[in-house]
């Protein structure tokens, strides 16, 4: 193992940390001003990557793709936000995790009709697809480094947005006392569909993203939705600022971990132990970093404030 490696390998976990804010951002904003448990959220990430690799097939161009998408997933969240989840902010949890994991299962369905069942692929064009010098004798994907540049402006926009705008101030007191916000006069179903909307679009916006890079199928927003809610659950529920903590720390955690870890095992075990054991351990790193972090901070790193 060389440096060059972990050098290498903490950017690939910087990068898959945008991937997990992007989600994260709005699934947290979801649960922590709407109460609403949306294991659906996942499957907005997949739709933008087939939207995005449906919209580049048709243009050759990711940024014309991005420009399309946005008003498409904002759509696609006021819709299922006006529909579905409208009937489930008096429910109790497990009537909103059987709604949204229902709409899991309609997701899926969707995609497989209007796409196929096979993957679908997205190429980068040949000025995205090279490489560049980080270190000497060191090449890493330009498209990789640009975005880890796109989530630190996305993020950037977004704490401006939370922290200056009057958007933002209703999003915050909304997190902190939802009550109180209604009492004042705002009209709290139009912001809970604004930030859904909100939600939507940086889930696409990942999916884009992502879609160079991975397979764009079926049931692809699954697992993210699971690095999400651990994101949340570490950042703290309702903290943008601890979804963008926790999503650089998971996913530094997560991808470092997996890379270092076979070498470390390979010094205290045998080799056979070591690829036996090995992966099963890797898998586990991200739920035992939350299981410690909890046990000292249960409320997660940055809680939103109440009261």
């Amino acid at each position: 193992m060389t440096l060059l490696l972990v050098i290498e390998q903490f950017l690939n976990g910087i990068q898959f940390g945008v991937f997990l804010f992007l989600i994260s951002a709005g699934l947290t904003l979801v649960l922590g001003i709407m109460n609403v448990v949306n294991l659906a959220h996942g499957s907005l990430y997949m739709v933008g990557a087939y939207f995005a690799s449906t919209f580049f097939g048709w243009t050759g161009s990711l940024l014309v793709a991005l420009v399309l998408m946005v008003p498409v997933l904002l759509l696609v969240g006021i819709i299922v936000e006006l529909v579905v989840l409208r009937t489930m902010y008096e429910r109790d949890h497990m009537d909103q995790v059987l709604a949204t994991f229902g709409l899991i299962l309609f997701f899926n369905e969707l995609v497989r009709l209007v796409w196929g069942v096979e993957a679908l692929p997205l190429t980068l064009p040949d000025w995205l697809s090279g490489n560049v010098e980080i270190l000497p004798d060191a090449p890493y994907p330009v498209y990789r480094l640009i975005v880890i540049g796109v989530g630190i402006a996305v993020a950037g926009a977004l704490y401006w947005m939370i922290t200056r705008t009057r958007l933002g101030m209703l999003i915050r007191a909304g997190a902190s006392n939802r009550p109180m916000v209604g009492a004042l006069g705002i009209n709290i179903r139009f912001l809970y569909t604004v930030v859904f909307g909100l939600g939507a679009v940086f889930a696409g916006l990942a999916g884009l993203m992502a879609a160079p890079l991975i397979s764009v199928e079926s049931g692809m927003g699954e697992e993210m939705l699971i690095f999400a809610f651990v994101v949340i659950v570490i950042g703290g529920i309702g903290s943008i600022r601890g979804a963008l903590v926790a999503s650089v720390i998971v996913g530094v955690f997560e991808t470092v971990g997996r890379s270092i870890l076979p070498f470390v095992m390979l010094e205290v075990v045998s080799s056979e132990a070591a690829q036996t054991a090995g992966p099963a351990l890797a898998s586990m790193l991200v739920y035992i970093l939350m299981a410690i972090i909890l046990f000292f901070k249960p409320q997660g790193l940055f809680p939103a404030r109440t009261g």
